[in-house]
């Protein structure tokens, strides 16, 4: 699917909440942890974050990635104030992932191609996640250093085992789910911007 049409369809706008829906659905099946400054949790919807920039690209699967992510934060107290954050963190991972699979004439096709999007983007998120709790933690809450070391590890490891996760079973269902949408047109319909 190329992303140079400047026209967004309904039907592409449908499959932004389509994959928004199953990025906050995803995000629902997880395992919380406690950590002495708040909670991270190992979960499965940077799964879907990073299937919908595989299959859809940069724009939809950010889309898609950012909508569904800073949602599920709206429903935790605990994650609401950050959603935003949440929003530009998904969508960067989603987008890169997304343009880095669907460079040149790639479209998301290329399986080597689409593994190293899928390590780009998880990894990406790593950073930018990790990056954002030493900024929150030790610049604007003022959290002793120990304190910020102890909890980034955590979430280092957590976030790091979601990125693993997420780039082998993105990676699995892009391979199974590619030929099904192809085959019912979704691609065409997408590129052609058909209602």
């Amino acid at each position: 699917m190329k992303e140079n049409s400047k026209k967004y369809s309904v039907y592409k706008m449908a499959v932004v909440g389509l994959m928004a829906a199953m990025v906050f659905v995803a995000t629902n099946f997880r395992i919380e942890i406690p950590t002495p400054l708040g909670k991270t949790m190992l979960h499965l919807g940077n799964v879907m974050c990073i299937l919908s920039g595989l299959l859809f690209g940069g724009t939809v699967g950010g889309l898609a990635a950012g909508f569904g992510s800073a949602i599920f934060d709206l429903f935790d107290p605990a994650f609401a104030p950050e959603f935003w954050i949440t929003f530009i963190m998904k969508f960067a991972m989603g987008y890169v992932a997304g343009k880095i699979s669907h460079m040149g004439s790639y479209n998301g096709e290329n399986k080597k191609v689409n593994i190293v999007a899928a390590v780009v983007g998880a990894f990406l998120y790593v950073a930018l996640y990790i990056s954002k709790t030493i900024i929150l933690q030790y610049v604007v809450l003022q959290s002793t250093w120990e304190a910020v070391a102890a909890v980034a590890v955590t979430k280092f490891m957590v976030s790091s085992t979601n990125a693993v996760i997420a780039v082998i079973a993105s990676i699995a269902l892009s391979l199974t789910i590619r030929p099904a949408l192809k085959s019912a047109g979704v691609f065409e319909k997408l590129e052609r911007n058909i209602m």
